[in-house]
């Protein structure tokens, strides 16, 4: 269940924030494939604002419903 969740993430972060394919690789590396650590990799090395921060918390809480995770 966290690989499906790890791949809708990227794909949120790609489509929806238009996160660099780089920089997200650069983050996959150091968060050892979690969404949860994903965000704050991203954003210690800089490669988000806060304000995208936000974005993707909210993006990880409604995510988070059973119903989502199927979809």
């Amino acid at each position: 269940m966290e690989a499906i969740r790890l791949r809708k993430l990227i794909n949120f972060l790609q489509e929806e924030l238009k996160i660099p394919a780089n920089s997200l690789s650069l983050a996959l590396r150091h968060s050892e494939q979690s969404a949860t650590s994903l965000p704050m990799i991203l954003w210690q090395y800089g490669l988000v604002s806060l304000n995208q921060l936000e974005k993707i918390f909210d993006w990880l809480e409604t995510a988070a419903t059973p119903a989502s995770l199927h979809q």
